[in-house]
């Protein structure tokens, strides 16, 4: 099966906490290192996605442009 380039798939099984292991190979490719914080975002219809805060933090300000940050929301 030939994989389209820059799409990848990995399983992960769900422990008793509720915790995923992220794959190694999915943390290199997407530079994701220990201490690094993701947001969980969900949709009924078309599933979850995890990007890195920062990934998010870049793709709110392109669509909102540069605001302030007010305190307590870091």
């Amino acid at each position: 099966m030939v994989k389209p380039k820059g799409k990848y798939a990995w399983s992960v099984k769900v422990g008793e906490k509720g915790q995923i292991v992220i794959p190694k190979e999915a943390r290199d490719v997407f530079g994701i290192s220990p201490g690094d914080t993701l947001i969980l975002l969900g949709d009924d219809k078309r599933g979850l996605a995890i990007p890195t805060k920062n990934s998010l933090f870049s793709f709110t300000t392109r669509i909102f442009g540069d605001t302030e940050i007010e305190e307590g929301d870091e």
